[in-house]
C-alpha cells in the first residue's frame, strides 16, 4: 500500500513546482526578450499574475479533492466526467514525455561548456542525454521520498546563480540599457502580449505538485501551499534576475548573446563566474528532468486506477511507485531523442515540442471550469463572498489561458487537436472493457 511508504513534505513538493518550471530555457529568456526591449518585463508581470490565478484554482481544488492522483486529470473528470479526463490525461502524457525529451536534450547542450565534445559529436551527446534519462528513471523506480531528495537538492543549487545574478546586477544597473521601452516594432499591447506568451512557458508546470497527491503528506494543506508557494518564488526569481541582466547589458549585445545570465555573472563576479551559471544551467535541466520523470509514472498510474487506462499501469512495485509508467515512458522519450537526433525527423521532433504548450495549457483551461462544477456541487458550505471571489478566480485564469492558448498559434492548436482526437479510439476501447 502507498501508506507503508515515506511521503514527501511541504518543501520537497514546492521544489517540485519550482525545480519543474526553472529549467535550462530559463537561462536563455533574457536573450529571447531583447529584441522587445524592457516592455517584455510587463510580459513577465502578466505571466507571472496569470500563473498565480491558475496555480490558486489547482490549489483550491487540492482542498476540494485531496490525494486525487493525476492533479488536473483527476480534476477535470471529478468536474467533466470520463471523457473529459481521459484527453486531459491523454494529452499531458504526449506533453511530458516531449517535455523531457526536449529536457534532456537541453540538459546536453548545458554540459559541453565543460566537455566541448558534447558539441561536437552528435552520438556522444544522444548516449550522454540517454544516460541522464535512465539514471533518473532508475532514481523515481526507489520511490518518490528518494526522487524528491534529489528534486530539492537540485531546485536549490539551480536557484543559487540566479539569485546571485539578480541581487549583483542591482550594482551595476545602467537605467539607459532599459531603453528604448518598445523595441518590437509593434505596438505596445502587441508587444506585451508576444512576451507574456513567450515568458507563460517559463511558468509551465504549475501542477505538478498535485499530480502525485498520493505520495504526499497531508495533501490538502501540503499540495496548496507547495502550488502557492513555488509559483510565487518562480515569479521573483524570474523577474527580478532578468530585470538585472538588461539593465546591465545593451540590448544590442543581449540579443546576440547565447548565454546570458554567464555574461552577467562574468562583469559582476569575474571570468570564472560563467562556469557555475553554466553549472546552475545543467542542474536546472537535471531538475526538471528528474521531476517530470516522476510525473510521467504517475498520470498514467491515476488513469489506470480509473479503468481508463491499462492496469498494467497501476501496479506498484515494493517502494510504491507505479514504475511501469515511468519505465515505458523512458522507453518512448527515447524514441523521441532518437527522432531529435535524426535529421529527416528533427522537424517532427520540434513540432511535437511546440505541441506540448497546447498539451498543457488545455488542462488549464478545462481544470478551471471544472473547478466550478466542483466547487458549486459543495455550494452550501460557502459564503456568498466566497463565492463570487472563487467565480472571480476562475474567470481570470479561464481568460488567461484561452489568451496563451491562442497566442500558441493557428498550426499548434489544429495539430494538437488532431493529436488529442487520436485518443479517442483508444478511450471507446477502455470503455467497453469496463
Amino acid at each position: 500500500m502507498q501508506t507503508e511508504h515515506k511521503k514527501i513534505g511541504i518543501w520537497t513538493s514546492t521544489s517540485l513546482v519550482v525545480g519543474n518550471m526553472i529549467g535550462a530555457g530559463v537561462f536563455l529568456m533574457p536573450s529571447a526578450l531583447a529584441s522587445f526591449g524592457s516592455i517584455s518585463l510587463i510580459g513577465w508581470l502578466f505571466s507571472a499574475m496569470g500563473a498565480i490565478v491558475i496555480a490558486k484554482v489547482f490549489a483550491n481544488l487540492s482542498k476540494l479533492i485531496p490525494a486525487s492522483d493525476g492533479g488536473p486529470y483527476a480534476f477535470t473528470k471529478a468536474g467533466l466526467g470520463d471523457f473529459a479526463g481521459f484527453l486531459v490525461g491523454w494529452g499531458y502524457l504526449i506533453s511530458v514525455w516531449t517535455t523531457n525529451a526536449a529536457i534532456a536534450v537541453s540538459l546536453v547542450s548545458a554540459l559541453s561548456t565543460f566537455f566541448p565534445i558534447l558539441a561536437q559529436d552528435s552520438s556522444i551527446a544522444l548516449a550522454t542525454g540517454l544516460g541522464f534519462l535512465w539514471l533518473l528513471t532508475w532514481v523515481n523506480t526507489m520511490g518518490v521520498f528518494a526522487s524528491g531528495r534529489v528534486q530539492l537538492i537540485t531546485t536549490i543549487l539551480k536557484i543559487v546563480p540566479l539569485i546571485l545574478v539578480a541581487i549583483g546586477g542591482l550594482l551595476f544597473l545602467d537605467p539607459q540599457n532599459l531603453l528604448p521601452f518598445n523595441m518590437s516594432g509593434t505596438s505596445s499591447w502587441q508587444a506585451i502580449t508576444a512576451t507574456t506568451t513567450l515568458t507563460f512557458f517559463a511558468f509551465l508546470g504549475i501542477e505538478c505538485a498535485t499530480i502525485p497527491s498520493s505520495s504526499i503528506d497531508n495533501p490538502a494543506q501540503n499540495i496548496s501551499k507547495a502550488t502557492m508557494r513555488g509559483v510565487w518564488i518562480a515569479a521573483a526569481v524570474y523577474i527580478f534576475s532578468t530585470a538585472a541582466i538588461m539593465g546591465m547589458i545593451p540590448a544590442n549585445q543581449l540579443q546576440v548573446s547565447i548565454t546570458p545570465f554567464a555574461d552577467a555573472a562574468e562583469k559582476i563576479y569575474g571570468h570564472g563566474a560563467k562556469y557555475w551559471v553554466s553549472a546552475g544551467a545543467a542542474i536546472a535541466a537535471f531538475g526538471a528532468l528528474n521531476g517530470f520523470v516522476l510525473v510521467q509514472g504517475q498520470m498514467p498510474y491515476a488513469m489506470a486506477k480509473d479503468k481508463l487506462f491499462p492496469t498494467f499501469f497501476a501496479k506498484q512495485n515494493r517502494k510504491g511507485v507505479p514504475a511501469n509508467g515511468v519505465i515505458v515512458s523512458s522507453i518512448i522519450i527515447t524514441l523521441l531523442m532518437f527522432m531529435n537526433n535524426s535529421k529527416n525527423l528533427a522537424g517532427q521532433f520540434k513540432l511535437l515540442i511546440l505541441l506540448s504548450t497546447f498539451f498543457t495549457l488545455l488542462p488549464y483551461l478545462w481544470t478551471t471550469v471544472s473547478y466550478l462544477i466542483v466547487r458549486a456541487k459543495q455550494a452550501t458550505t460557502y459564503t456568498r463572498t466566497k463565492t463570487i471571489t472563487a467565480i472571480g478566480i476562475s474567470i481570470l485564469a479561464f481568460s488567461f489561458s484561452m489568451w496563451m492558448l491562442i497566442g500558441s498559434g493557428q498550426e499548434i492548436v489544429y495539430w494538437g487537436f488532431i493529436m488529442l482526437m487520436m485518443g479517442v479510439p483508444f478511450y471507446v476501447y477502455m470503455v467497453y472493457k469496463k
